[in-house]
């Protein structure tokens, strides 16, 4: 065609087009494949805003501080001994901040507490088994879930250890809060081998407490012990733990504030109530050890029966609890007839004398009122959401061969000779754990583990020893009371 294309033109013109389609396509291939698309199994890698709920839940948990050295060790660690999938990688940061936070001290298969040095190998080769063990996603899937759901835990099943690192305070102070009385150092006692075991739960780790963690976690808020001279022994405990058994001049004693003052002719106030200035942190105790109401029959007599309302609850509670963030209560020891004679109490219920003859019992009584409490202070706690309550299971007595009165011993002075280990799920006090099923008030269970503690009692080394009158009842500070309130610690 004249003036037309020739095909020599035309195929040039159609393999230049064939040339620049190619590597059109080539360019938007490779910006395709360098985009950050996440593969399908990556969908476990959790968001932000459920990533942080989930860090502060852990986080609470455990205490955790995680340092950026920690926090790097972790990676080099991950490196060496995982794969290195987004999918593996999303399992690392979620297990390591819980393992890490609040990881205890380790010990041997004896009973000792191992080496400083060995505690990063150890770390390894834990966080090893959890790599191998999400190694597929379904088991990584339930691994998580196991991790996040993970909450709850049986404190008050394990074994107790022997750890170096104890006391967390010395007996030879904290006099500023510890009665002599029950400070063994301070007495004829030679023994200390009481003083050097931890309680080790089963199957979950409990972080270690320290004076600066608890009152950062109770930072403006009122810790209450209200119970019997057992309460009070805990209460002593936790503000030498809080302290180091170290003296605080800066401590303020708040008491008048609770009415906690000494009245005439009182050989002590009801309680004692000290408040941390630097956090706000208050830490009270008051005396109830019937852990009900009690009221003078005829006020106008000084002599006068007092009521034992066994469905009310002490007015101090009833007043007070709006302003407690966490109560803690227990009754036991002085529920029988010579203590009742001896106070003059009387049952009351509904507001008259009890004339159940299932109440009238001392068990039957006990157990009533202990139902009561729980279940009073359980419906108080929708009106009052900030408040977390516990009820202490019995600490029990170790008398052999008698009781307090008529010759009854704990002279053993070897630690764990009954065992060292609780197996059972249930706890001991059959009355406390039915109580606060099915309420939200929590078990602070202690009966099982310190009932293999027979040897941390005052026992016969008592200040003012009486020949044939042992103390199988108290416990010696440091002791295990202070278990006690490391338990406490980790549920709060």
């Amino acid at each position: 065609m004249k003036g037309g294309l020739k095909v020599s033109q035309i195929s040039l013109i159609l393999i230049g087009f064939v040339c620049v389609t190619v590597l059109l396509l080539a360019y938007v291939k490779s910006l395709f494949l360098s985009s950050p698309v996440l593969p399908p199994n990556h969908v476990l890698q959790l968001s932000p805003d459920h990533r942080t709920k989930d860090d502060e839940t852990l986080g609470e948990g455990s205490g955790s501080g995680q340092s950026e050295e920690s926090v790097n060790f972790e990676s080099e660690k991950y490196s060496t001994y995982a794969n290195s999938t987004p999918v593996i990688k999303a399992t690392e940061e979620l297990i390591t901040h819980e393992e890490i936070g609040g990881i205890a001290p380790n010990f041997t298969e004896k009973g000792d507490l191992k080496d400083v040095s060995d505690t990063k190998s150890g770390s390894i080769q834990q966080q090893t088994d959890v790599s191998t063990s999400v190694s597929s996603g379904d088991e990584h899937s339930e691994n998580v879930t196991n991790t996040l759901e993970k909450q709850d835990c049986n404190f008050a099943k394990g074994r107790w250890v022997i750890d170096d690192n104890l006391p967390l305070y010395s007996g030879f102070g904290c006099k500023q809060w510890l009665s002599s009385m029950w400070a063994c150092r301070l007495t004829q006692r030679t023994d200390f081998e009481y003083e050097k075991l931890r309680w080790r739960p089963k199957n979950c780790e409990m972080e270690v407490f320290t004076g600066v963690k608890f009152l950062k976690r109770m930072q403006n808020k009122t810790l209450a012990f209200i119970g019997d001279s057992l309460g009070r022994q805990q209460f002593q405990s936790l503000m030498c733990m809080i302290t180091g058994g170290k003296d605080r001049p800066n401590v303020l004693d708040v008491g008048h504030e609770y009415g906690l003052v000494q009245s005439r002719g009182s050989a002590r106030p009801d309680g004692w109530a000290y408040r941390f200035p630097d956090t706000k942190t208050t830490i009270l105790y008051y005396w109830s050890a019937s852990l009900c109401d009690l009221t003078p029959i005829n006020p106008l007599d000084p002599a006068t029966d007092y009521a034992m309302h066994l469905d009310r609850p002490p007015a101090f509670l009833s007043h007070f609890l709006p302003r407690f963030d966490v109560v803690v209560l227990n009754t036991g020891h002085h529920w029988n007839r010579g203590k009742l004679k001896a106070n003059r109490w009387v049952m009351y219920v509904g507001g008259v004398p009890n004339t159940s003859r299932k109440i009238a019992t001392i068990g039957g009584a006990k157990n009533f009122t202990i139902h009561s409490i729980v279940s009073w202070v359980n419906s108080q706690l929708p009106k009052y959401p900030h408040v977390k309550a516990f009820y202490r299971s019995i600490s029990p007595r170790h008398f052999f061969n008698g009781d307090w009165n008529t010759g009854g011993t704990c002279d053993n002075t070897t630690p764990l000779s009954e065992g060292k280990e609780v197996l059972q799920d249930e706890s001991s006090d059959y009355d406390a754990a039915r109580a606060v099923r099915g309420t939200a008030v929590k078990l602070l269970d202690i009966t099982a583990l310190s009932q293999l503690r027979d040897e941390g009692h005052i026992s016969r080394y008592s200040i003012k020893a009486t020949p044939g009158v042992q103390d199988c009842l108290h416990w010696c500070l440091p002791g295990v009371p202070d278990t006690w309130n490391e338990i406490l610690f980790a549920q709060l």
